[in-house]
């Protein structure tokens, strides 16, 4: 079992290793599955009640595809999700000395040498002591490569490709990481300060920042023009402030305008009413890609169908509108960030 946060490196891991064993000649390949996106029975298989017919299951079919003697390369079935009482207690005696899957047709199916049994999970919250005690398990903190890589990784991609929109791109980059977070320490202030509606670690929030600064400077690739420092960090403060707080309340949005702020980021002019009185802050605005300054989210004008269904009607506000913009720049990204490094975007 590879144990540890998302974002902390257990799927390149495996990847480096089976990746590197196949290189010095013993050929190995990793079958995933989420047991959780589907029912026990569906894992395993099941018995139709009315015809007697038994339905194989999703983990069984894996395990006979996998457990093949003819197979001339070495299989890892990886179950990539939490693990619980409710799929994992089955596999007992898969676990142990055995290495048999028994399934409720009686039917056993052993494991060959050329399988192996691997997971892929957050936590061993639920896992009971059994099935804890017949695994090895590595446990990867979430300090071991923290998010700092997924930086320098951003920079260096852009760079090599040759995509990017000023060629000082990367030294901006690092100025603005070490000016809002790096310097002040901020992902310590906001597990000390903040309350966020659902916690995500540091590196899926630095991973969706990329993610929605690449994607808002494609305006600029695509007509191949560049922009200058000022323009890159108010991108930067616009990707920053939806990554770091789209999961706050008004109250904690209004301390992150602040402490960006105090820092010295390139606000929009808000008047002191608007934001005493209005509650108006930063996530209120977008940059202008033609005329490159801030401008607050307006919803469209609302034109009534014909036909009128009112269980359909979809009446834009400026937090749909907003939403929307987001949903919609981050669809548009490739699958893919990396071909090279097998990294999904």
């Amino acid at each position: 079992m590879t144990v540890g946060p998302v974002g902390c490196g257990k799927t390149t891991i495996n990847n480096i290793l089976t990746d590197a064993l196949t290189a010095i000649g013993q050929p190995h390949k990793i079958t995933r599955m989420n047991p959780k996106s589907i029912t026990g029975q569906q894992m395993y298989g099941v018995m139709n009640n009315v015809t007697g017919e038994w339905i194989p299951g999703v983990y069984s079919q894996i395990w006979k595809k996998c457990n093949d003697r003819k197979n001339k390369y070495t299989s890892w079935i990886q179950c990539d999700g939490p693990v619980d009482a409710i799929w994992v207690e089955n596999l007992n005696t898969v676990l142990d000395d055995n290495k048999i899957l028994t399934l409720a047709n009686a039917e056993r199916i052993p494991m060959t040498d050329n399988c192996k049994m691997t997971f892929e999970v957050g936590n061993l919250d639920n896992a009971s002591p059994a099935t804890v005690s017949r695994c090895g398990i590595v446990y990867v903190s979430e300090s071991d490569l923290n998010w700092e890589p997924l930086i320098e990784t951003w920079i260096k991609d852009r760079v090599e490709s040759k995509i990017y929109c000023n060629p000082e791109e990367g030294t901006w980059m690092n100025d603005c990481i070490n000016k809002f977070i790096a310097k002040k320490d901020l992902f310590i202030q906001l597990v000390k300060e903040y309350v966020y509606v659902m916690s995500t670690p540091p590196v899926v929030r630095i991973s969706q920042m990329l993610n929605l600064l690449t994607a808002v400077l494609m305006h600029y690739l695509e007509k191949q023009e560049h922009i200058d420092k000022k323009t890159f960090e108010m991108y930067f403060i616009y990707c920053f402030t939806w990554a770091i707080g789209g999961l706050f309340e008004t109250e904690e949005r209004e301390k992150l305008q602040k402490y960006i702020e105090s820092v010295g980021g390139p606000l929009p002019p808000i008047s002191a009413q608007k934001i005493s009185v209005d509650k108006e802050t930063v996530f209120d605005y977008y940059v202008d890609p033609n005329s490159k300054t801030w401008k607050i989210w307006e919803a469209e004008q609302w034109v009534p169908p014909k036909r009128m269904a009112f269980s359909q009607l979809l009446i834009p506000t400026m937090d749909s509108t907003r939403a929307e913009f987001i949903i919609k720049k981050i669809a548009n990204l490739p699958l893919m960030r990396s071909e090279k490094r097998k990294e999904p975007g």
